[in-house]
C-alpha cells in the first residue's frame, strides 16, 4: 500500500504549501484549482483534477486535460468524490488543505465526508490555525506541551480518559449536546486518549499557547 496522498479541497486557500516530494499523490477538486494556480503550485505535480468543474474554465484545461477527472454525480461532493478516487489507488493516507473556511455548512460537510471514509483512509485536515483528525480509541501524540488540543465527539463519546491536557477527563462522557472537550491545552509533552466507545476528533493547534 502507498503512503500517502495529498488533497487540496475548495475551502479556505493555504497560507503555505507542504513539500509535494513527500506525497506518492497529490490531487485536487476543480474548485481548488484556481487557487493553486493564483499561488503558483507546481500543478505538473498534479495526479489528477476532479469534480463536475461548475467552478472552472479557462485556458488550463487544454493544457492539464489529461488530469482532469469529470465526477458528475451532484448526491456526492467533490470531496468526497476525489476521495472515492484515492481510495481505489490503495493510498493509506490522506492530507487535506482547504477543508476549512468559508460557508461553515461546508466545513461540517467536510467532516462528515471524511467520517465515511475513517475506515478505509487516515484523513487529516490542516489550516491556518491547527489539524485535526479523527483518532482511534487508543492514541497518543508526542510535542504538544503549550499547544491547545480540543476534543470534539462526533456525536458522542463514553468512557473517555485522557492524560497529558491541563483538565483531564476520567472516564467521563462527552456528547455535543451536553458537553465537549474543547479549548483544552497540553501541560506535558505527551498526551494520550482512551475510550470505549463512539467516535472523536481531535483539534491541534499549530502555535504554542
Amino acid at each position: 500500500m502507498k503512503d500517502k496522498a495529498l488533497l487540496f479541497i475548495n475551502g479556505d486557500v493555504p497560507k503555505s504549501f507542504p513539500d509535494p516530494d513527500e506525497y506518492n499523490l497529490i490531487a485536487c477538486t476543480d474548485g481548488a484549482f484556481h487557487y493553486l494556480k493564483n499561488l503558483n503550485f507546481p500543478l505538473e505535480k498534479l495526479d489528477f483534477i476532479s469534480g463536475d468543474f461548475d467552478s472552472h474554465s479557462g485556458s488550463d484545461e487544454n493544457i492539464y486535460q489529461d488530469k482532469f477527472i469529470y465526477t458528475p454525480d451532484q448526491d456526492k461532493t467533490d470531496f468526497q468524490k476525489a476521495l472515492e478516487i484515492i481510495a481505489e489507488k490503495d493510498i493509506a493516507s490522506v492530507d487535506v488543505f482547504g477543508g476549512s473556511g468559508g460557508e461553515q455548512d461546508h466545513f461540517l460537510g467536510n467532516l462528515t465526508v471524511a467520517f465515511g471514509f475513517k475506515d478505509q483512509l487516515n484523513i487529516r485536515f490542516y489550516d491556518e490555525f491547527s489539524e485535526y483528525y479523527f483518532i482511534p480509541k487508543k492514541f497518543t501524540v508526542k510535542n504538544l506541551k503549550g499547544k491547545m488540543v480540543s476534543l470534539y465527539p462526533f456525536p458522542s463519546v463514553e468512557n473517555i480518559t485522557t492524560k497529558g491536557l491541563n483538565w483531564p477527563l476520567t472516564n467521563g462522557n462527552l456528547s455535543i449536546t451536553s458537553n465537549i472537550g474543547t479549548r483544552n491545552f497540553a501541560v506535558q509533552d505527551e498526551v494520550s486518549v482512551e475510550y470505549e466507545k463512539g467516535d472523536l476528533l481531535i483539534f491541534i493547534g499549530k502555535n504554542y499557547l
